[in-house]
């Protein structure tokens, strides 16, 4: 092997690790799920895959800098929308007034057997004294709404304080693919 062909080599690795590093910071972020407060949908110790600089959609999932504990991160599901009304009641979500099915819930509240509703009544109103989501900021719930600390108890989420929006799961194998 002469010294060209080991400069390329070099070369060649350097660009891909550049390009693998720009992707990273850029791009997507690796997450790993800890706590119980997204199941069943993402479960603890789960790795996801989070995009960066997309645009936030109702329901979709997000990570952001836990307001209540620095150092940490959350991961909950966008409800409320900047001028929305949330509102919750017999156990169904009703947003601007209209009523919204959450099938991503309907195994969990199928296992409940205590025959109390997996989310309990609450509106914005009551919450903050406010009915509608502020200019610039999203409400967050957990899947798992009995245990979740989410909006209701942390407060409202800065849109620009969302860090990336998970998409995909790659940890455990048997889990692996896109995430609903």
């Amino acid at each position: 092997m002469n010294i060209k062909e080991v400069g390329k080599s070099i070369l060649y690795f350097l660009v891909l690790a550049a390009i693998l590093i720009g992707l990273r910071h850029f791009v997507f972020t690796p997450v790993v799920v800890k706590g119980d407060s997204m199941d069943p949908t993402l479960i603890d110790g789960e790795r996801v895959i989070a995009l960066k600089n997309t645009k936030v959609k109702r329901f979709d999932i997000v990570t952001f800098p836990a307001p209540d504990d620095p150092g940490k991160n959350y991961i909950k599901r966008v409800i409320g929308l900047p001028g929305d009304t949330v509102e919750y009641k017999n156990d169904e979500l009703y947003i601007n007034g209209n009523k919204y099915e959450e099938a991503y819930l309907d195994e969990f509240k199928g296992k409940l057997t205590d025959d109390q509703p997996l989310t309990y009544d609450f509106n914005l109103s009551e919450l903050f004294g406010s009915e509608k989501v502020p200019e610039g900021e999203l409400f967050v719930l957990g899947d798992n709404r009995r245990i979740s600390k989410d909006s209701r108890i942390i407060g409202m989420i800065k849109e620009k304080d969302i860090m990336a929006d998970v998409k995909f799961v790659f940890w455990p194998i048997n889990r692996f693919g896109t995430v609903d």
